[in-house]
């Protein structure tokens, strides 16, 4: 059996106070991952998700920041490094939400927001952490992308627009910093099975399953594990892809 080994691997997840991040991070810490649990508003789930990960025996610490603004991540780096070193994997995860309506009837705001959080947050955290990774020689960045960047269907323009430009700076520094040994990848996923509707009862959602190749909705779960294979050894000759995990709802084309 190949395991995936994060053993000695630092990695930090932005968002990981959200419904996906804390199962990002959780899973990172289940392969031997020490974790920086970063949030911007919810320190109670921050630190719920860092004591899920101090219960499997791995270092956990939170920081808070606005990823969206370069000061605000220049003093996450700062403190990160002071208190657990430099990462090895950096987990994009972090984007702001909102409604989503049509185009002629979202506010100008939401793209701006959009942009923020999907394009400066990637640029961000490229210019604070990768180069550490660059000197090492060695890095994961993973950004979490969205089935929504290919599919652009009604009421997704700002978060499609928001992510789409997400893709063109993550395939660039893919390019820039691969000489290093640094790879650059994202996870695209689809409309997820994550705690909010379990605890609903809304797991099933037929009008959507029915177009999805394996007749399903994923877990939460499926994105971390191809996370966590990104981020380790196995996938060290792999940089530059966008990855949906969506059941086949997208197929990127050759």
């Amino acid at each position: 059996m190949v395991n995936i080994d994060l053993s000695g691997k630092l990695a930090l997840v932005t968002g990981a106070s959200g419904e996906l991040g804390r199962v990002i991070a959780r899973t990172l810490a289940a392969a031997g991952a020490d974790v920086a649990v970063h949030y911007f508003r919810h320190a109670d789930n921050a630190n719920a998700t860092a004591e899920s990960i101090r219960a499997l025996g791995r270092r956990a610490e939170l920081f808070q920041a606005d990823v969206c603004v370069p000061e605000s991540v220049n003093a996450l780096a700062s403190a990160v490094r002071k208190s657990m070193g430099d990462p090895h994997i950096i987990v994009n995860n972090a984007v702001v939400q909102y409604k989503w309506t049509s185009i002629l009837d979202q506010p100008v705001e939401d793209y701006e927001s959009q942009f923020r959080s999907c394009v400066l947050h990637n640029v961000l955290m490229a210019k604070a952490f990768v180069p550490a990774m660059v000197r090492a020689k060695y890095g994961r960045v993973i950004a979490i992308n969205t089935e929504c960047a290919m599919q652009c269907l009604p009421s997704q323009s700002a978060y499609a627009a928001g992510k789409r430009g997400l893709d063109g700076i993550v395939r660039v520094l893919a390019r820039e910093v691969g000489e290093h040994q640094v790879t650059v990848n994202q996870v695209a996923p689809g409309w997820m099975i994550s705690d909010k509707y379990r605890e609903s009862g809304g797991e099933r959602q037929p009008a959507y399953e029915k177009n999805v190749p394996l007749r399903r909705r994923g877990e939460d779960q499926d994105i971390a594990n191809t996370v966590a294979f990104l981020a380790s050894d196995l996938a060290q000759f792999i940089t530059g892809a966008y990855i949906p995990v969506c059941g086949g709802n997208v197929m990127p084309g050759i």
